[in-house]
């Protein structure tokens, strides 16, 4: 009898787990092979830590989740931008930063700048590094009442660099002219304030023949550095007349009693978008011309101003209120009036400062309005 063929198949396992008897256990794996790329990463913000020569950068998606962190160089930095999607760039408004937002900008990105006071909060402690700072950048910049400092232009930079040459070109005349009365007064010679009484001061000098030639020489010395530095003020003030002259911003702001020419330079060109402040209290507020508040249990406590935001126009507003005073007796009109009242009641320095306040209120109603200043009540003093 011939043997039974060998069957093609052999019979399915009945082990009691697969087939139709047993427990159906789907295979592991994919049911098809993956054969497209991984999705693309999506950066809707960049934050931008910013120095010399090295660049950290710390990109993060929709939901907040860091996607990228990365540190290039400075040469690096435009043909990274170039390559990558635009998105939301924030960087601190310090240093170089109206620089790469203007060159950003150009490469289709949208850029903030940030307050780096309202960054700090957010770099965790114990962690000052860059990565940490360009982190912080965009948890900073993704909070919903974040303020941002708008971009200033090239023209704007250029009237700020001479404002920042001739306040340096001050203070060190101003050192000048304490080192020469601090010699002479060594000597014997002394004088009343005020730097146009450093000739005279010299000249007694130069007349002392008792006086050693190693002293005389050294007070020529400074002064003749004097007489410099006082002919670069001379034409940094002239740059600063000029644009007073021709922007319509500081022509405006002119017009208000204790403003001159170089104070509306410095406000015109400082402010670049008057909008950002909803009202005249948050101009003064950004200026430092408001009282710490240290309040609590429903009990108001205010103490000095706060010095915040512009030291500079800050400075000349106070300056300006300062002259002013002076000018109180025959100024006729509602604010004269006002300081001579309160004049009577309050410290001096004090009404000095509230002043100020005034002149920062009014200066945002008429940069706010696009309109001159017009006292009420009578005639305002000529600033």
């Amino acid at each position: 009898m011939a043997p039974s063929a060998t069957p093609d198949k052999a019979p399915p396992d009945k082990d009691g787990v697969d087939g139709p008897n047993g427990i159906d256990v789907p295979h592991c794996g994919l049911s098809e092979p993956a054969t497209g790329e991984p999705p693309t990463v999506s950066i809707t913000m960049i934050g931008l830590d910013t120095s010399k020569s090295v660049f950290q950068i710390h990109g993060v998606n929709e939901t907040g989740k860091a996607e990228l962190k990365r540190k290039v160089r400075r040469s690096e930095l435009i043909a990274f931008f170039e390559k990558q999607e635009s998105c939301t760039v924030v960087m601190e408004a310090c240093g170089a930063a109206h620089h790469w937002a203007r060159i950003l900008t150009g490469l289709g990105h949208t850029v903030k700048l940030i307050a780096p006071e309202a960054v700090k909060p957010f770099v965790k402690k114990g962690k000052k590094n860059d990565a940490a700072d360009a982190a912080a950048i965009c948890e900073a910049a993704s909070r919903p009442d974040a303020q941002f400092v708008p971009a200033k232009t090239v023209a704007q930079q250029g009237i700020l660099a001479l404002h920042t040459v001739r306040s340096l070109l001050v203070k060190q005349q101003t050192m000048l002219a304490n080192a020469i009365r601090g010699l002479a007064t060594e000597f014997g010679h002394v004088v009343p304030k005020g730097l146009h009484n450093l000739e005279p001061l010299v000249a007694l000098v130069d007349a002392d023949e008792a006086m050693p030639a190693q002293a005389r020489q050294a007070i020529a010395e400074l002064h003749e550095r004097f007489g410099e530095l006082a002919k670069g003020i001379q034409s940094c003030e002239a740059g600063i007349v000029k644009h007073a002259r021709n922007d319509a911003t500081a022509r405006r702001l002119a017009t208000i009693p204790g403003i001159g020419p170089i104070t509306a330079s410095l406000t015109a060109a400082t402010v670049v978008d008057i909008s950002l402040f909803k009202t005249a209290r948050q101009f003064a507020a950004w200026l430092g011309l408001v009282p710490r508040q240290h309040s609590t249990a429903g009990k108001t406590r205010l103490g000095r101003i706060t010095k915040a935001g512009n030291k500079e126009i800050r400075k000349l507003l106070v300056l300006g209120a300062t002259s002013m005073l002076g000018r109180a007796e025959g100024w006729h009109s509602a604010l004269g009036a006002w300081l001579r009242d309160i004049l009577q009641r309050r410290p001096v320095r004090l009404v000095t400062v509230a002043l100020a306040n005034k002149m920062a209120r009014i200066a945002w109603a008429v940069m706010t309005r696009n309109e001159v200043y017009r006292a009420q009540g009578g005639v305002a003093a000529k600033a």
